[in-house]
């Protein structure tokens, strides 16, 4: 990253690393950790009711296995009942405590209930909001600098944890190091599956030939839309943006490019936890791999068909462009075998860990250790031509690598004040789920956002999030409405401005490397509340409301 000039890269990174290390530490002698040593029971909300069982045939009303007779009407089977008693598998106090105060991920521990004030959110929102507005207050120095927010405000919350939640649970951990390593296998997982897709894509040659016309162009939108749920949003967009440059070559205007963003780059990958990061942070917690394939289909088809459609009426429009002599036949040709073999190994490796879970190997990143060690055999033996053609650097998974080490670090607080507080959001309906998880994904990046308010879905039912209460969650037809909402306004709301998903910032650099135009921040979120804002109502009305 280092150009010659100031003092960054690996260096900065190690002294903010280290300040930030000092300031949590600081922080725990001034403001030391309170815990609730007897906790206050949470209440269970209901989960079926009259708002909620509307028009859907998601979800069924108990888990499958319960007795109808033998839970009370509206509480998940297996946990609070109304009377305040704790389930049997907890000690008194236990359950309450991890769903009302810091339980953010539902861990299995006994102890005293920490207490996450909301001034420990501050690194987490701090380094959002650095996201969010840094490339466009100064550019240069955020290029240069990324890195050193995520270490600084990462370093500070890692800090504070170790050195403030320092009472020993039953698991032989302390409630800090214990969530510490808990975001750090989570993380671990999130970029090993993102960052080999990328890896593993870089080898593939996507060859063209001839030119692209308006029912073609729709086509390629059209099967990168499914592409993204085999390959990731990540995956499909490396692989298609040049060729569809290519192939509009001297008539490619930037609404070829803001569409691609939406389809292929965001709308498209709902249907599988490999399509988008906040998907497949939601496998990570227990959602099973093929709900969002069975449940999310009807909305995904409506928001595809409703683009390529306008699609096809703007680039009929758009026109052919200059005349580039006789119009040769579409042609597509694949090179890069052993990339495309690395690809297939990189998403089976998502099942590994499921797989090995009953066998002991609970915790241990299999899987995760499988995908790093494929990608870097792939990138090691990939066609060398093929990533020059491709223009293939590291830069964009290094610094979704950097940025999201922080975001994970300082999430932990945030997850654990947002499972106490979050049903004092008044977010408590499909609609405002699908609004709220849709308006910050578009400002903020939508893998956080999306576990945010599965976190408050969770704590407005009182219960901690862990993968058994999942699966009994999204088996009522409110819990899988909530989580359908989330889940669609996560990854369609990514697509509304630049930072909303990692790809979108990627394919416009691409575009404008190819000498694309591409509008401004604010132009580009203006076409998208023209043409994807109304879609994505409309999906809302049809399947949601």
């Amino acid at each position: 990253m280092s150009d010659g000039h100031g003092f960054h890269g690996p260096k900065c990174w190690a002294v903010t690393f280290l300040a930030g290390l000092v300031v949590g530490w600081v922080i725990s002698l001034l403001a030391p950790a309170h815990y609730d040593t007897h906790g206050a029971t949470a209440a269970s909300a209901p989960l079926a009711g009259p708002a909620h069982a509307e028009s859907s045939g998601r979800g069924v009303e108990l888990a499958q296995g319960a007795d109808e007779e033998s839970v009370p009407q509206g509480v998940l089977p297996g946990h609070d009942r109304p009377d305040g008693d704790s389930p049997p598998d907890l000690p008194a106090g236990d359950h309450a405590g991890s769903a009302a105060h810091g339980g953010a991920q539902g861990d299995d521990h006994h102890g005293p209930a920490p207490r996450i004030p909301i001034w420990l959110v501050a690194p987490f929102a701090l380094l959002l909001a650095s996201i969010a507005l840094m490339p466009f207050i100064n550019g240069k120095f955020w290029h240069h600098h990324f890195p050193d927010f995520a270490f600084l405000l990462g370093g500070t919350t890692l800090s504070y944890y170790l050195n403030a939640f320092h009472a020993e649970y039953s698991h032989g951990m302390s409630y800090g190091a214990y969530k510490m390593l808990h975001a750090g296998m989570e993380y671990y997982a999130f970029m090993a599956l993102v960052g080999g897709l990328f890896v593993a894509s870089g080898g593939i040659l996507v060859k063209v030939r001839g030119r692209g016309t308006p029912l073609s162009n729709t086509v390629l939108l059209g099967f990168g839309a499914v592409l993204a749920n085999v390959v990731g949003t990540t995956g499909a967009s490396v692989l298609l943006i040049r060729p569809f440059m290519r192939m509009n070559a001297g008539r490619l205007s930037p609404l070829h490019i803001v569409f691609f963003i939406f389809a292929v780059s965001n709308c498209g990958g709902s249907l599988t936890p490999i399509g988008d990061p906040p998907l497949y942070l939601g496998f990570l917690q227990g959602v099973p791999f093929l709900w969002t394939t069975t449940h999310l289909f009807p909305e995904w088809a409506t928001v595809i068909l409703s683009l390529l459609a306008l699609f096809f009426v703007i680039d009929t429009w758009i026109g052919p462009g200059a005349d580039q002599g006789p119009r040769e036949r579409l042609r597509f040709g694949l090179s890069g075998f052993g990339s495309m073999v690395g690809l297939g190994l990189i998403v089976l490796g998502v099942f590994i860990d499921p797989l090995l879970k009953p066998h002991g190997f609970e915790g241990i990143p299999v899987g995760p250790t499988f995908q790093v060690l494929v990608a870097a055999a792939t990138y090691l033996l990939a066609n060398k031509a093929n990533l020059k053609a491709n223009e293939f650097t590291f830069f964009p998974v290094k610094e979704v690598g950097l940025l999201f080490l922080g975001i994970f670090a300082t999430m932990a607080p945030a997850l654990a004040y947002l499972s106490a507080h979050g049903s004092e959001l008044g977010i408590d309906s499909p609609t405002k789920f699908y609004f709220a998880t849709g308006s910050l994904s578009a400002v903020l990046d939508n893998a956080p956002t999306y576990l945010n308010f599965l976190q408050v879905a969770f704590a407005a039912h009182g219960i901690p999030l862990n993968a058994e209460n999942i699966h009994t969650f999204i088996a009522t037809e409110r819990g899988a409405l909530e989580l359908a909402a989330i889940s669609l306004g996560s990854v369609f709301f990514g697509a509304m401005t630049y930072i909303g998903n990692g790809p979108n910032f990627m394919v416009k650099s691409i575009a404008e490397a190819g000498g694309v135009r591409m509008p401004s921040f604010f132009g580009y979120t203006r076409y998208a509340v023209i043409f994807l804002l109304p879609i994505l109502v409309l999906a809302w009305g049809l399947w949601i409301r």
